[in-house]
C-alpha cells in the first residue's frame, strides 16, 4: 500500500510539473479536536513494549494560543467530515467567489469590515491559495509525522500536499508544508490537442520551526512563507459565444475567451518569527517580526481581442501590448508585554511598520513608467482579557492607535450560550486604492480613512440531537471604498449600512447528519456594494460502517445564492469592480459524496455539480459565478489522505 501511494505522489508530480512557475514575459490551513494542556499526548505501549504512535503523539498549536497565554495541544484530525471539501470556495462555506474554477482570483460574498490597521497592499485576489502566517501548526511529536494528501478532481483540478514535521530534540521541531496544484481551462481552448490547456498553477511552501528552552521560561516559533501562483487570464466568455437561456441557465458550445495571451504571477516571500520570555511570574516580553515581499506582474502581449471586445476603456501608452509590476515591501517589529494580573490576561505593545509600493509599466516606445508611494508608522495598543475555568468562555477588550490615524476598539463576550460583540475601525486605504498608473487605467485619491462601527450577536442552543446558532451582524460605513462601473478606484463620503440575518443549525438523528446555514442580507445602498439577498447551505450525510473496518458517509449538498449583478473583475489590479450588464448565480448548485475512513486513511469520491447536464437535447453548461466565468460543469473527483505517524 505505502509502495503504491509513494509512485501515484511521485506520478503527479511528473505530471503536474516539478520546476518552478516562470515569470510571464512582455516580450494560499488549524482544525482538530482539543487534546490539552502538557507536553503532547500520551504514548502507548503494547505487551511487547513496543511503542505505538499515533495522533495522540504528534499534536500541534497555534501562535495564537501561545500568544494569548493558553497554550493548547490539538489532535491530529482523523476524522471525514468535510473532507471531500477540496474545492477553496467550498471550504470557505461558499463565502468565497471565484471566477468558477479553483486557482482564480476570489473575493468574499459578505462585507468583512477591516481589523488590520496600517496602510495595506491591496493585491489580495490570490490570498486564499497561500499558506495563512496566522494558521501554521507548530508540532510537539514522539515520532516523525507525515502527512500526504492527493486529490484528482475533475476538469484537470489536481491538488498534492505534503506535510511533514519532527522533533530534532525534547524542546526543537522542525516541519514543511508543500503545496502544488493545477487547474485546467474550461473554455477558450481547441480541445485536448492545445498546447495550452493550463489555467492556473501553484506552489506555496512554509519551513517551521518551534523552540523552547529547559526551564520553559523562553520561547521561539519562526517560519518562512513562500507563495508562487501562476494564472492564464482569459477575461471571461467573449460575448459572442453566447446564448442566455432564461428558463435554463446558459447554455453554448465551444465559447472562445476574450483573452488569448495575458498572464497573471504573483510571488510572495515572508519572514515571520515569534518569540516570548518569562521575566517574572505572571509577567513577560515578547517581540514579533515580519518581512514581507511581493511581486505582481500582467502581461497581455497581443491586444486584439481586448479592442474587439472592449474590454479597457483606455490606451494611454501603447494598443498593442501591455506590462506591468508592481512590488510590495514591509517590514514590521512588534515589543510588547504581557501576563496576567488579578484574574485579567492583560498585554500592551508598541508596533512599528515601514512599507512601500512600487509600480512600474511598459510605453510603446520601450521606457518604463513608474510611481511609488511608502508609510512609515508606529502603533500603540491595549489588550485585555478574562478567562474562566473553561477557556472558551470569555470576554475581551482591545484598542489599537497609529498615531495620527488609524484607530480600532474592539469589546467582545463569549459564552457557551451567547457571543455577542462591538467594533470600531478606521483604517487607512491600500495601496492600491490610493495611487495606480498604467496602461489602461489611473487614479490618485486621497487616503480618507475608512470608517465601519459593527454590531454583531449570536445565540447557541445546544441539545444531544440539536445545535442551533442564530446570528445578528450590523454595519455603519462610512467612506467605503469600492471601483466603479470602469473599475476605477473611488471612495463613497456618505453613510450606509448592511444588515444580515441568518445561522447554522445541526440536526443528528441516529446515523443521520442534517446541517444548514442560511442568511439574508439587506444593503441600503446598492449602487456601491452588493451581496446576494438570499445565502444557504445544506449538507445530509449518512453515517455507516461496513466489515468493522471501513468507516463510510454518503451524503449530498447543496449551495444556492439568488441572483444578482455580482462584481465583474479587472485583472491589471486584480480587484473586482461594479458592472449593471449581467446579473450572476441563481442557480443551484449541488453535490453527491461517498467519504471513507480505513484505519487513518481518509478517501472521497464525489460527483461536484452534479444537477447539470443535458436538458432537453441541450448542453446545459451552468451559471455564472462572476459576470462571464461559467462554474465548473459536472465532474468526478477523487481525493485520499494519508498520515504517517513513524
Amino acid at each position: 500500500m505505502k509502495k503504491w501511494l509513494y509512485i501515484v505522489f511521485c506520478g503527479f508530480f511528473s505530471v503536474a510539473g516539478y520546476g518552478q512557475i516562470r515569470m510571464p514575459t512582455g516580450g494560499s490551513l488549524g482544525s482538530g479536536q482539543q487534546g490539552g494542556l502538557g507536553q503532547g499526548g500520551q504514548v502507548k505501549i503494547d505487551d511487547s513494549t513496543k511503542v505505538i504512535y499515533g495522533p495522540r503523539t504528534a499534536r500541534y498549536f497555534l501562535e495564537e494560543d501561545i500568544f494569548n497565554n493558553h497554550k493548547t495541544l490539538y489532535q491530529i484530525d482523523t476524522s471525514y467530515d468535510d473532507f471531500h471539501r477540496y474545492n477553496f470556495v467550498q471550504r470557505a462555506d461558499f463565502q468565497l467567489v471565484d471566477l468558477g474554477n479553483f486557482g482564480t482570483a476570489s473575493r468574499n460574498v459578505f462585507f468583512r469590515p477591516i481589523e488590520q490597521l496600517g496602510t495595506q497592499f491591496g493585491y489580495d485576489a490570490y490570498s486564499p491559495y497561500a499558506y495563512q502566517i496566522n494558521d501554521v501548526k507548530y508540532y510537539d511529536t514522539k515520532s516523525p509525522y507525515t502527512n500526504l494528501y492527493l486529490t484528482l478532481g475533475g476538469g484537470g483540478q489536481n491538488i498534492l500536499r505534503f506535510d511533514h514535521s519532527q522533533n530534532l530534540s525534547p524542546r526543537l521541531n522542525l516541519g514543511m508544508n508543500v503545496q502544488r496544484f493545477t487547474t485546467n481551462k474550461q473554455f477558450g481552448t481547441s480541445g485536448q490537442s492545445d498546447s495550452q490547456t493550463n489555467l492556473a498553477q501553484n506552489w506555496g511552501f512554509v519551513f517551521h520551526g518551534n523552540y523552547r528552552s529547559k526551564d520553559e521560561k523562553y520561547t521561539f516559533l519562526g517560519q518562512f512563507n513562500h507563495l508562487n501562483h501562476h494564472v492564464y487570464e482569459q477575461g471571461g466568455m467573449s460575448p459572442d459565444s453566447l446564448n442566455f437561456k432564461t428558463d435554463r441557465g446558459i447554455e453554448y458550445d465551444n465559447p472562445s475567451a476574450t483573452f488569448r495571451t495575458a498572464q497573471s504571477w504573483e510571488r510572495r516571500n515572508n519572514w515571520h518569527t515569534y518569540q516570548q520570555y518569562v521575566l517574572a511570574q505572571g509577567f513577560q516580553v515578547y517581540h514579533v517580526f515580519d518581512y514581507k515581499r511581493s511581486i505582481d506582474v500582467f502581461s497581455d502581449t497581443d491586444l486584439t481581442n481586448a479592442r474587439l471586445y472592449g474590454f479597457y476603456n483606455n490606451y494611454y501608452y501603447d494598443s498593442t501590448q501591455t506590462r506591468q509590476e508592481v512590488k510590495f515591501r514591509l517590514f514590521e517589529n512588534k515589543f510588547g508585554i504581557k501576563g496576567r494580573f488579578q484574574g485579567f490576561n492583560y498585554r500592551a505593545h508598541y508596533r512599528q511598520r515601514i512599507a512601500n509600493m512600487n509600480g512600474a509599466y511598459t510605453k510603446s516606445d520601450s521606457t518604463t513608467g513608474t510611481y511609488r508611494l511608502s508609510r512609515f508608522e508606529n502603533f500603540v495598543g491595549l489588550w485585555l482579557a478574562y478567562y474562566l475555568k473553561d477557556s472558551t468562555q470569555r470576554a475581551t477588550a482591545e484598542f489599537e492607535y497609529l498615531l495620527g490615524r488609524d484607530f480600532k476598539i474592539k469589546g467582545e463576550v463569549v459564552s457557551k450560550w451567547f457571543k455577542v460583540g462591538y467594533l470600531s475601525t478606521f483604517t487607512s486605504p491600500t495601496f492600491v486604492q490610493q495611487l495606480y498608473d498604467a496602461n489602461h487605467l489611473r487614479w490618485t485619491n486621497s487616503n480618507r480613512l475608512v470608517n465601519s462601527n459593527n454590531i454583531y450577536g449570536q445565540i447557541n442552543v445546544n441539545t444531544k440531537q440539536l445545535r442551533l446558532s442564530p446570528r445578528l451582524d450590523y454595519h455603519l460605513i462610512n467612506n467605503y471604498f469600492y471601483y466603479d462601473t470602469a473599475a476605477v478606484a473611488r471612495q463613497y463620503t456618505s453613510a450606509f449600512s448592511v444588515v444580515r440575518v441568518g445561522g447554522e443549525a445541526e440536526w443528528r438523528p441516529g446515523k443521520f447528519q442534517f446541517l444548514t446555514q442560511t442568511y439574508y442580507t439587506l444593503v441600503s445602498n446598492n449602487d456601491i456594494l452588493r451581496i446576494p439577498r438570499f445565502f444557504a447551505n445544506f449538507r445530509a450525510t449518512f453515517d455507516f460502517v461496513y466489515a468493522k473496518v471501513l468507516f463510510l458517509q454518503v451524503g449530498g449538498e447543496i449551495h444556492y445564492k439568488s441572483a444578482y449583478y455580482a462584481d465583474a473583475y479587472m485583472p491589471l489590479t486584480q480587484q473586482f469592480y461594479l458592472q449593471n450588464r449581467l446579473k450572476t448565480e441563481g442557480v443551484v448548485y449541488t453535490e453527491v459524496f461517498l467519504n471513507a475512513r480505513i484505519n487513518r486513511v481518509r478517501l472521497f469520491v464525489k460527483m461536484a455539480n452534479a444537477a447539470q447536464g443535458n436538458y432537453q437535447g441541450a448542453l446545459i453548461r451552468g451559471y455564472f459565478s462572476t459576470p462571464f466565468y461559467p462554474v465548473v460543469g459536472r465532474s468526478l473527483g477523487f481525493g485520499v489522505n494519508w498520515p504517517l505517524f513513524d
